[in-house]
């Protein structure tokens, strides 16, 4: 009887040591798909993030160097996690860590409103996210061909859009967060 409860008594040590490491690896695995703490603090004047072409990016865990890669690369790349994008004050793209989100390839999308006083997001989230126009963020950058990692640029499979360069060099410049 000794030996048996002795067995007992082991095998539930090991199957709670087993319990514990297996929620261990479970918080590590969580804790590197979790998404990136985003607010409306990280978001400041357009015109102070790197420029690239006609649209700006940066990066909120600070590897901007591989963020400029991926909107450099000539064949196309995925964004490394962090990786902010934008084109007008209004609208951003956040790319958070693998896993974070298998539909918009790890995306997240905001609507911002803007004024002297800061940012304010408005909405956030991965297909539903309409800005103010009634354009489902989405559902224009999923037709971003696969290499391009749901970035729109000319020639990237995205419809074009109804404003030109000029025009959004315009909304760019009058960002009234820039002082």
């Amino acid at each position: 009887m000794k030996t048996k409860m002795s067995l007992l008594a082991s095998g539930a040590i090991w199957l709670a040591g087993f319990a514990f490491a297996g929620s261990a690896y479970a918080a590590d695995e969580a804790t590197q798909n979790a998404g990136i703490d985003v607010t409306a603090d990280n978001f400041s004047c357009v015109n102070d993030m790197t420029r690239v072409r006609h649209f700006f990016v940066d990066n909120l865990l600070g590897d901007l160097e591989g963020t400029l890669a991926a909107a450099n690369s000539p064949n196309g790349a995925t964004y490394p996690p962090g990786s902010v994008v934008q084109l007008v004050p209004s609208e951003v793209m956040v790319k958070h860590r693998a896993g974070y989100n298998a539909a918009t390839r790890d995306w997240e999308f905001f609507e911002l409103n803007v004024s002297e006083a800061g940012t304010v997001i408005d909405k956030r989230g991965f297909v539903d996210v309409v800005n103010r126009f009634g354009g489902n963020c989405f559902a224009c950058h999923i037709r971003a061909e696969p290499q391009w990692d749901l970035i729109c640029e000319k020639g990237h499979g995205c419809e074009p859009i109804e404003f030109t360069r000029e025009q959004i060099a315009g909304v760019q410049a009058a960002d009234p967060r820039c002082k």
